[in-house]
């Protein structure tokens, strides 16, 4: 197969399971990851790896151009997927944290993508895949900077797919409800570094999301392993007519409909409930 994509966020989670399994596959995979040990982990694995770091505008371009040259520019497909999720109440966020939050989630996704769009452009193909979430969908309590990032991506995505109509490149969105990953470790991290929970009027509430963040395993029984999002990355990168829009597990296919026919105030009520 001829067909190479660059990953982002590959060092676990759903970038690490694609990327191995595209590789499988026979993709030539150009897996990404912040961290040089992460880099050099998936190097161990056979894969073609570098160093990308999403709050770096020199490490992308350098990315960039490692990978456009190995490839003679001509790169298939970009899977947009590296993030973190920020957690925090809205009144707690400050304007640092959220601007963090959206130089990953956002900016660094905006900037790689606008890299490689130009080749993709002079070769009129390409798939460009973004892994979004359920709360780029609907909202969710404490998750604001999360959420705000999400719905960015989506309306970006929408824009954009709209402003490639007349070319052969496709545009899609992945929309994942809780899959198994280092995403909570994560967010404990970030809560705990960015949030003042000793000073906010939701304390109790933190303490509550510190064990449940805290946990090997997540308790909702609707999460789903990452090859969940593997099969719908399959389908945006080779069907011949990509879906906008990929659902994956239960809960963003309920939350989707319920969006559509509920009234906002009900469906607050719904997701209050659900965050708890």
């Amino acid at each position: 197969m001829d067909k190479a994509i660059l990953i982002t966020g590959c060092s676990s989670g759903i970038g690490h399971y694609c990327a191995v399994n595209l590789h499988k596959r026979g993709y030539r995979v150009f897996a990404t990851a912040r961290n040089n040990e992460d880099v050099t982990a998936l190097k161990a694995l056979g894969l073609n790896a570098l160093q990308l770091d999403l709050n770096d505008s020199k490490s992308i371009n350098d990315a960039v151009k490692t990978v456009l040259n190995e490839t003679g520019g001509n790169l298939y497909a970009l899977f947009n997927n590296g993030a973190y999720g920020q957690p925090g109440a809205v009144e707690d966020l400050t304007r640092d944290t959220l601007r963090k939050q959206f130089e990953t989630n956002v900016f660094g996704w905006l900037e790689l993508t606008n890299l490689l769009l130009p080749q993709m452009r002079k070769h009129n193909r390409g798939r460009i895949i973004q892994n979004s979430s359920v709360l780029g969908l609907v909202a969710m309590p404490f998750r604001g900077a999360y959420n705000a990032s999400k719905f960015a991506i989506e309306g970006l995505t929408d824009t954009l797919r709209i402003e490639l109509i007349d070319t052969d490149i496709q545009v899609s969105l992945i929309e994942p409800g809780p899959i198994e990953s280092q995403f909570r470790a994560n967010a404990l991290v970030a809560l705990k570094e960015n949030i003042d929970i000793d000073k906010s009027h939701f304390k109790d509430d933190y303490k509550d999301s510190i064990g449940r963040l805290d946990a090997k395993t997540s308790n909702n029984k609707f999460c789903l392993q990452p090859e969940a999002v593997y099969v719908k990355l399959i389908h945006a990168l080779e069907a011949k007519k990509a879906k906008p829009r990929y659902y994956v597990t239960f809960p963003t296919h309920l939350f989707a409909f319920l969006r559509r026919v509920l009234p906002v105030s009900l469906l607050d009520k719904i997701l209050a409930r659900a965050a708890s």
